[in-house]
């Protein structure tokens, strides 16, 4: 990230290519002087209103052509926000033309040769930041927003966006720096005999905390799945019905099914929406003892996908008997989640399973019979870890270890208080898990950090 924070940026702020729409936003104190030049107003700029003006070729070389007399190039839309009542707390005006990638560039151009620097990816909320408009878990949740696939996705987003985050863990601070405050006098006043707060107390306090840290990170699971998605390898011998299952639960057919087994060599993709938590199916080759090298690569990948995956779905063929290769898949999933797709149920009865510690649904891939109730299943999986209610979440590992550090010194001052360990040594926990908790959202950071957080946006965010 540059370190150019009080010069004016410009960048097209719209996705690339053509469109209906374009934007080029400006932002700095020449943001004004440096736009006005490049459009005939037939209003001044004012803030918060938005004006209509024509672009003009300022680019085109004609001595004889007064200023008035500039051919113009396009109609737009002008708004400008005086800071610090701004995205980013400076002046900002932002461009609407239409989406022409020639004009788009050009305006781009023109501002820089105005005075003004190509912004770098995610410097518009980086200032937000800076200035204190944005804290770091809300700036993380703009990139977030931007990116959401689902409705759910960005309602997330909005929230933390909102400051939820912060306002959760908020609370949790003010008890640390109370407690460091009591701790603080506490020692100050040692010579006069003065006990401002109990060992036993002193630990109840500690537990409180370590109890809302504990369950603000609970949230990491169900807040990354959100975020990120869930993986699901669908897995099985040859013919089980696979690709069948993998073509109903994506609603068309995309993996090649035909009666010859072994039909899927390589790793078939496809990311579908389930209640809003994006969800990455991945339809892989038939377990069984390879025939030829092609399929041993495909088999080898299958098992790569299977170790990757949140969770197993196994499909059994339900005219057969359990084979070695389907008791042996159920083994190898033991601590993850799996499900256990009884599959061509309309041809045989019910599978006899080994042990009853996964849940089994008889699906038909033919006529549709068990994938309503197949899906919801894959839903209540995923979210299983859904904390209940409206409530903030850890949506990246970022914040998870920040939060992790912070509940691993409270806890090594709690155990510090029943080894009657020294009181001086016990603020530097304390002082530690406030310091992980300040991390977070970014009342203290580091300039890598904010360099890691900030390149993944795009260069007109």
């Amino acid at each position: 990230m540059s370190e150019f924070v009080n010069d004016t940026i410009v960048a097209i702020s719209t996705p690339p290519g053509r469109g209906g729409i374009g934007v080029v936003r400006l932002s700095g104190a020449l943001a004004r002087a440096i736009a006005e030049p490049l459009l005939r107003l037939r209003h001044p700029l004012a803030a918060g209103q938005a004006r209509f003006a024509e672009i003009l070729d300022i680019e085109k070389k004609d001595k004889t052509r007064s200023e008035e007399a500039r051919e113009v190039l396009d109609e737009a839309v002008v708004t400008y926000f005086a800071g610090p009542h701004s995205y980013t707390s400076e002046d900002v005006v932002e461009i609407a033309a239409h989406g022409s990638p020639v004009l788009l560039d050009y305006l781009v151009r023109a501002c820089i040769a105005g005075g003004a620097r190509l912004a770098e990816p995610g410097e518009f909320t980086q200032r937000a930041f800076l200035a204190g408009r944005l804290d770091l878990t809300q700036a993380e949740a703009v990139h977030d927003l931007i990116e959401s696939t689902t409705l759910h996705q960005a309602r997330v987003a909005a929230q933390q966006l909102g400051g939820a985050l912060s306002r959760r863990v908020a609370p949790v601070k003010e008890q640390l720096v109370h407690l460091i405050a009591t701790l603080e006098a506490g020692i100050d006043f040692a010579e006069d005999d003065i006990d401002l707060l109990p060992n036993e107390a002193m630990a109840a306090q500690m537990e409180e905390i370590a109890a809302s840290l504990e369950a603000l990170e609970k949230t990491f699971g169900y807040g990354r799945i959100v975020r990120d998605g869930f993986t699901l390898a669908i897995v099985g011998r040859p013919n089980a019905g696979k690709s069948s299952l993998f073509n109903r639960l994506i609603e068309r057919d995309r993996a090649i099914v035909t009666a010859m087994p072994g039909t899927t060599r390589d790793l078939v993709t496809e990311r579908v929406s389930l209640d809003g938590i994006p969800l990455e199916l991945v339809d892989t080759a038939g377990l069984r003892e390879a025939t030829d090298e092609a399929e041993t690569i495909g088999i080898g990948k299958s098992r790569e996908a299977m170790a990757e995956a949140d969770m197993v779905l196994l499909v059994l063929d339900g005219t057969e008997a359990l084979h070695a290769e389907d008791v042996a898949a159920m083994a190898a999933h033991e601590t993850r989640p799996l499900l256990i797709a009884c599959n061509k149920c309309d041809l045989a009865p019910e599978v006899s399973l080994p042990n009853e510690r996964h849940r089994v649904i008889k699906t038909s891939a033919l006529t549709g019979e068990g994938i309503a109730e197949l899906r919801s299943a894959i839903v209540a999986l995923m979210t299983s870890g859904a904390p209940g209610g409206e409530t903030a979440l850890l949506t990246n590992i970022r914040q998870q270890q920040a939060v992790s550090a912070s509940l691993a010194a409270v806890k090594q001052a709690r155990a510090a208080v029943d080894n009657a360990v020294p009181h001086e040594m016990i603020l530097l926990d304390l002082y530690e898990a406030l310091e992980a908790l300040d991390g977070l959202t970014g009342a203290t950071t580091t300039d890598d950090i904010l360099h890691l957080i900030f390149s993944t946006f795009c260069i007109g965010k």
